[in-house]
C-alpha cells in the first residue's frame, strides 16, 4: 500500500526572477506502509526542502504529494495544520523548541493540540523519557540544556505522538556516536506502527 506518493514534484524559489533557484527537479517516489526511507545528499542538494513539503510546511511550484489518500497540494494552511498534527511526527535540525515551556510541556504540546488526556501523555513519555536518557531533563528548560540534549526532547516530541510517519532531518547529527546508536535502536523498537523517512548526511545515520 502506498503511504506516500510523489509524483514529479518541483520546487522553485524566486521564480519568475533573474536569481530563481531550482531546489528540487522532478522528483517522482513511492513509499509504502511501513518502509524505513532514506535520503541522502550533500548540503544544497535540496534535503530539507523535500522534507519541508512533505511536513506541508511549504508548498511545491509543481507536481503531487500524496499522503494516505490526502493530496497536500490542495490543502489550505488551517487544513495542513492540523493534517500534520495527525500524520506527522517530525524532527528538525534547529529543534523548534519554546523557551517559555518545559522540556516535558514541549514534549506534550503536539499532545495537548490533539486533545490526549492527561494520563495518556504521561503514560507514554515515561518509557520514551526513560529509553533517550531525558528523565532527568524533563523539568528544566531548553535554553538550560544542550544541543544533543535538545535533539533528544524534540525525538522524544515526535514519539510521543505516535504520528503514522516520521520524518527526521539529520537527527543525530549534534549527538555522539553512543547516544546515536541508542536513538536507532529506540526507532526500531517503536511501540506503535510507523513509516519512517530520515535525511542525513552521515551514512552511520542510515
Amino acid at each position: 500500500m502506498n503511504l506516500l506518493k510523489i509524483n514529479h514534484l518541483q520546487k522553485v524559489f524566486n521564480e519568475n526572477q533573474p536569481n530563481q533557484v531550482e531546489a528540487l527537479k522532478d522528483i517522482s517516489l513511492n513509499v509504502e506502509k511501513g518502509d524505513f526511507i532514506a535520503i541522502m545528499g550533500e548540503s544544497g542538494a535540496g534535503k530539507s526542502t523535500l522534507l519541508n513539503i512533505i511536513a506541508t510546511l511549504e508548498k511545491a511550484t509543481s507536481g503531487q504529494i500524496v499522503l494516505n489518500g490526502t493530496d497536500l497540494m490542495t490543502l489550505k494552511e488551517k487544513k495542513r495544520a492540523q493534517f500534520r498534527r495527525e500524520h506527522l511526527g517530525f524532527i528538525f535540525q534547529q529543534f523548534n523548541l519554546l523557551d517559555t515551556l518545559t522540556n516535558k510541556d514541549n514534549i506534550f504540546l503536539p499532545l495537548v493540540l490533539s486533545k490526549v488526556k492527561y494520563s495518556e501523555m504521561e503514560k507514554r513519555i515515561t518509557p520514551i523519557a526513560q529509553q533517550l536518557g531525558i528523565t532527568k531533563l524533563l523539568d528544566r528548560y531548553p535554553y538550560e540544556i544542550s544541543g544533543g540534549q535538545k535533539q533528544r526532547i524534540a525525538l522524544a516530541r515526535a514519539i510521543a505522538a505516535q504520528a503514522p510517519v516520521l520524518v527526521l532531518d539529520d537527527t543525530t547529527s549534534a549527538v555522539d556516536m553512543e547516544t546515536e546508536s541508542k536513538i536507532r535502536r529506540h526507532l526500531h523498537q517503536l511501540p506503535f506502527d510507523c513509516t519512517k523517512v530520515i535525511i542525513a548526511q552521515r551514512i552511520s545515520s542510515v
